[in-house]
């Protein structure tokens, strides 16, 4: 409950601080690839300057999926973004950092393998542990209207994690607690619908 309150300050904040920027720019945007997931996600973006912008997004899971799986996850993810052009239009270089908690077990759509994370075994066993990392990416914003941009981005980077494993979904005794893993991956695919203000 306290990191929803924190994420709502900050949230809150940046909406305040983008309105009172007098002639700055604004926008906010929902993930479509989050939304497809049933996460709930909202995303702020305001000008720094002529090609620089500040983007806060979170991501909410709250569900328990059917079958027992589990899918639960909170993330905060702010970014700075330096456009080659116009901001919010065209291309960009980003780079973000990100904090959140997860739930997730009984899961076997997840079917990779990163140098140092097999997904595969999510099947078996429930997982529940803090992230954080940060990352770059490259991101290209298409305007449709005069408020409204569809926007792609893709970013890789460093992930830390810290978690308990259980044996089973419906466990609540680990097997294994306080697991630390470091790795490089992708840590930001977006797709988005932009409300440019």
């Amino acid at each position: 409950m306290k990191i929803k309150t924190i994420f709502a300050a900050a949230l809150l904040l940046l909406v305040c601080f983008a309105n009172d920027a007098k002639g700055q720019r604004a926008a906010i945007k929902t993930n479509l690839l989050y939304d497809a997931t049933t996460t709930f996600n909202l995303g702020v973006e305001f000008a720094l300057g002529d090609k620089w912008t500040m983007d806060l997004s979170g991501n909410f899971n709250p569900w328990r999926l059917p079958e027992g799986r589990r899918w639960k996850h909170f993330l905060i993810q702010p970014e700075i973004r330096r456009w080659n052009c116009d901001r919010f239009a065209g291309g960009f270089f980003a780079f973000h950092a990100f904090t959140g908690m997860y739930d997730l077990g009984n899961i076997d759509f997840l079917k990779f393998k990163l140098p140092n994370a097999d997904f595969n075994k999510m099947k078996d066993r429930r997982y529940e542990g803090f992230v954080a990392g940060a990352g770059i990416g490259w991101g290209y914003d298409w305007i449709l209207s005069r408020h409204l941009n569809l926007e792609f981005e893709g970013a890789v980077g460093y992930i830390y994690t810290k978690y308990d494993k259980f044996p089973s979904v419906s466990s609540h005794t680990p097997m294994l607690k306080g697991k630390q893993r470091h790795f490089a991956g992708p840590t930001k695919l977006a797709l988005s619908l932009v409300y440019v203000f």
